[in-house]
């Protein structure tokens, strides 16, 4: 599988350094949006959960901060990239192993993003886009992925 470079707009932003940023850079890359709005809009996410829940989540974002540079949680994000207009596509059931691999022919075509272990990255008709070659030579496993949901 092929992989490009690319930090979402990143660097374009005005931000420095290494972050575990990755759903913030996959939703800039997927959606095109600025990626300083979604940096923006996730921050405010996590704020609010941090603030108005009480789990597991809420007291990790209470702790790290409600930053996107340290990191996002399904809980917050899954909601907020549905509300973009994507659907959730499970490919991996308990109990019945991996059957899809970060590789191009067990993706579909068009622009998703692949949920991995503990990352997101863009899959682009076959091609990675992120800031490194997530696919471990094509045997990572996909738990699932996004997709634009498309319209009439």
């Amino acid at each position: 599988m092929d992989w490009i470079y690319d930090d979402g707009g990143r660097k374009e932003s005005g931000y420095k350094g290494e972050t575990g940023d990755c759903v913030v850079r996959a939703v800039a890359i997927a959606t095109g949006r600025p990626y300083k709005v979604i940096y923006e809009e996730l921050r405010a996410l996590n704020k609010k959960h941090s603030e108005t829940r009480n789990t597991r989540v809420s007291r990790a974002l209470k702790r790290k901060g409600s930053t996107p540079r340290n990191g996002n949680f399904k809980e917050v994000y899954d909601g907020y990239i549905k509300s973009l207009g994507f659907k959730w596509i499970p490919t991996m059931e308990f109990g019945k192993g991996c059957s899809v691999h970060l590789c191009a022919d067990e993706l579909p075509g068009g622009m998703i993003i692949c949920r991995v272990s503990k990352h997101l990255t863009v899959v682009d008709n076959g091609v990675i886009k992120d800031t490194h070659d997530c696919s471990r030579a094509e045997t990572r496993c996909v738990y699932g992925y996004y997709e634009k949901i498309k319209s009439d």
